[in-house]
């Protein structure tokens, strides 16, 4: 017979609600770690990018005339203006300030200070823009902040894995969405990260799975979600990747989900979707997923209502269905120490 596990507290309601404790995280988690940008397959020409906000951090990738990716900083070296805004797009040949028109090359260097004046000391070669570190996995695009990272492709190791296990190819991206909700990013993420709150939470899906043999998994930095159907048809599978990133293989494509901070109190979701719209019923598999978001917001909000009230202020985790939330937590604390 196994011994008994001691029991695992939570980490303190303080770090859900505190903007201090997310100006830590910003710098410990989020320059630190990989955070996913998007696909290859959305940059198909030179001059196309994809902008986003990592945890307050302004970044832009964008296909150079050679065919490379190359990441930066979406910000000018003259007074910080925006280069581009957030999304996907195309600059044409040129990444141009939107506050005083500076123009910048594919690769970064700086091509004109428009109408600057002449001055001692300045030399456009020293006023490239700042670059931030990029890799790939099977098509999707990572960012490094910090620019010290290990390889991505040690943590996607275990992704190759069930990949491979799983004969995931995928073609383009075909469809992009999200929508903000009022809460923390831990409290989503870690929601995402335990089946237990299924038969609560969402019925119908509960009615679908053998949820006695529903368990999460850690194989590395990916957390996996083994949810035998009642059907015996074994064709999902919900994958997380540290810190905040999910794949959702479903019977008739992929979605990514990334859990995207933009404050101490509010995360964006954002969507990426791989199907073929000639096998998939697109409407069927965007209600589904509909209905299961909804779900997690209205929980995960209300959850973070009561973060945020202060009477709560640690509780205990379950060793049957929490072992990706005590892992995640076991991350989060080094980012605190």
């Amino acid at each position: 017979m196994g011994r008994t596990p001691w029991m695992q507290t939570t980490l303190s309601s303080a770090l859900y609600r505190d903007p201090a404790a997310f100006d830590r995280e910003r710098q410990g988690v989020f320059a630190a770690a990989w955070q996913f940008l998007g696909h290859e397959s959305e940059l198909p020409k030179a001059g196309d990018y994809l902008a986003g906000d990592i945890a307050g951090w302004p970044v832009v990738a964008v296909r150079g005339e050679d065919g490379a990716v190359r990441a930066f900083h979406n910000v000018c070296r003259h007074r910080a203006g925006p280069l581009v805004s957030e999304g996907q797009g195309t600059c044409g040949k040129e990444l141009t300030c939107r506050y005083h028109g500076w123009r910048y090359a594919l690769d970064g260097r700086l091509r004109n200070a428009v109408d600057f004046g002449a001055t001692q000391g300045f030399d456009p070669r020293d006023w490239g823009l700042l670059p931030v570190r990029v890799e790939t996995w099977r098509g999707f695009l990572f960012v490094n902040v910090d620019g010290k990272a290990g390889p991505l492709a040690a943590l996607t190791a275990p992704l190759d894995r069930l990949f491979d296990e799983r004969g995931i190819k995928l073609g383009p991206a075909t469809l992009r969405r999200g929508h903000d909700l009022a809460c923390n990013w831990k409290t989503y993420v870690e929601n995402y990260l335990e089946g237990y709150h299924i038969p609560i939470v969402h019925p119908q899906l509960a009615s679908e799975l053998e949820m006695d043999d529903y368990w999460v998994k850690m194989d590395g930095a990916v957390a996996v979600h083994e949810a035998p159907t009642k059907s015996g048809v074994n064709d999902g599978l919900w994958a997380w990747l540290w810190p905040n990133l999910a794949f959702n293989v479903y019977r008739y494509g992929l979605m990514v989900e990334h859990m995207r901070p933009i404050g101490h109190d509010r995360t964006r979701l954002d969507y990426l979707y791989f199907y073929d719209p000639q096998t998939a019923d697109m409407e069927s598999v965007l209600s589904a997923s509909n209905t299961i978001t909804a779900e997690d917001v209205e929980i995960c909000e209300a959850v973070q209502k009561n973060l945020n009230a202060g009477a709560y202020e640690v509780g205990v985790l379950s060793p049957r269905h929490e072992d990706g939330v005590a892992w995640f937590q076991t991350q989060l604390a080094k980012a605190h120490a």
